[in-house]
């Protein structure tokens, strides 16, 4: 069974430039509502593998991508 993670963006925008430069890198994200046991003042969220979030973060980094948070335990 896979395992999921997710992060929060504060604004749509956000959000898609997230998933378009994760696409570009073959990573796996959906773009979801956010779950109830989340709050974002954007409502949505990127939902991912855990086990991507190694290379998820170190993508963020390389790109100074914009995020809310990043949730592993919900």
């Amino acid at each position: 069974m896979k395992q999921y993670g997710y992060i929060t963006f504060k604004s749509v925008s956000y959000a898609m430039k997230f998933e378009a430069e994760l696409k570009k890198h073959k990573i796996k994200l959906k773009i979801i509502p956010v779950p109830r046991s989340i709050s974002s003042s954007c409502g949505l969220c990127g939902r991912f593998n855990k086990d991507d979030i190694d290379i998820l973060q170190s993508i963020v980094n390389d790109n100074n991508l914009d995020y809310d948070n990043i949730y592993l335990n919900i």
